[in-house]
């Protein structure tokens, strides 16, 4: 798997896949009907830096951005967002992504991440916290899920350098 930069030239790529993710309803705060130039404003904003991930043969598998979470004396927060291709999920590629992106985060100079709404029913909430991040607070029945009914979204965080982790708000 090659993990890289994406260009502009990608997001014919990732948007087959953001559509997807986001028209499902059940893991985005974004409008499930938002229209491609305005997820693309969403995605590849100037703000952000995006990835993306590609098999051998260059199969685009899935996309990430990173970005400021704050700015002013909280810049040093970053905020990331993660999408697979769901035909594709289960082998990986969230966490190579997670890692990828986490330690461009370290990079940049980051001292931590922090997902602002992460929906509580979210398979990936596994993952973040393997990776070390810790939920800070739930909104109770913040989001509505097509399916479970109003769930709560998480509030997570990971300290990344030069921080200690902050405890139970």
């Amino acid at each position: 798997m090659l993990i890289r930069e994406a260009g502009a030239g990608d997001w014919p790529r990732i948007w087959p896949v953001w559509h997807r993710i986001v028209a499902a309803g059940d893991t985005y705060t974004w409008d499930p009907g938002t229209p491609e130039e305005a997820a693309r404003a969403l995605w590849m904003s100037p703000a952000k830096r995006v990835y993306v991930a590609e098999d051998a043969d260059g199969t685009l598998l899935g996309s990430a951005y990173l970005t400021p979470n704050y700015g002013g004396p909280a810049a040093h927060v970053c905020n990331a967002g993660f999408m697979v291709d769901p035909d594709r999920a289960g082998r990986g590629t969230g966490r190579a992504l997670a890692e990828h992106v986490l330690a461009e985060a370290k990079a940049q100079g980051y001292r931590a991440m922090v997902f602002n709404a992460v929906v509580e029913t979210n398979p990936a909430v596994r993952l973040w916290t393997s990776l070390g991040f810790t939920v800070l607070g739930t909104v109770p029945n913040a989001f509505d899920h097509p399916r479970d009914g109003l769930v709560g979204l998480h509030i997570m965080h990971r300290a990344l350098q030069g921080a200690t982790p902050l405890g139970p708000v």
